[in-house]
């Protein structure tokens, strides 16, 4: 289902790496050394769940980096994981529940009570764009990934998609 929205993909954006940026900011320490085992669903059997705005912030970060389209590993890890380097395809922009995630090795999960707030200000925004609430991350990403890019206003194209190499 297209992502409908009360407020621009641009604002969305803005506010979820705004709401990234407040995260960095608090004094909960974390180690994350990017082991990627809490990249490994199927393993640990945790999925992340995002919002329709992370779920753009993430979008936009893999169609940067040239990766329009989604990739479902067998393996049952995160499509955003790179199955040659094994690293973060978009680490910079990864989701709230990846930044405040479960691995025991980063510091554990942060709690609840020291992220409401943040929380709170994702799901204005998932509001705000009629999202359909919090989805697992593959779900998510790859409804967003369906939709076009949208930047100014305007829709976007990417070198990852078709239109941009004259096949559209």
């Amino acid at each position: 289902m297209p992502i409908r929205e009360r407020m621009s993909r641009d604002e969305a954006v803005a506010r979820v790496r705004a709401v990234y940026e407040e995260l960095d900011k608090r004094p909960v320490e974390r180690d994350c050394v990017r082991r990627t085992e809490c990249c490994r669903f199927r393993l640990t059997g945790k999925t992340p769940y995002l919002t329709a705005g992370e779920a753009l912030v993430l979008a936009e970060a893999l169609r940067a980096a040239g990766k329009g389209r989604m990739m479902e590993p067998a393996d049952g890890s995160c499509p955003v994981l790179n199955p040659k380097t094994g690293g973060c395809e978009a680490y910079a922009a990864r989701p709230f529940s990846c930044r405040t995630h479960f691995c025991a090795a980063a510091g554990g999960p942060y709690s609840r009570r020291e992220v409401v707030d943040l929380i709170r200000k994702l799901e204005d925004v998932d509001t705000a764009l009629l999202g359909n609430g919090a989805q697992t991350l593959p779900a998510a990403l790859k409804e967003a990934l369906s939709q076009p890019m949208i930047r100014g206003g305007r829709e976007v194209h990417s070198k990852a998609t078709p239109r941009a190499r004259g096949r559209g």
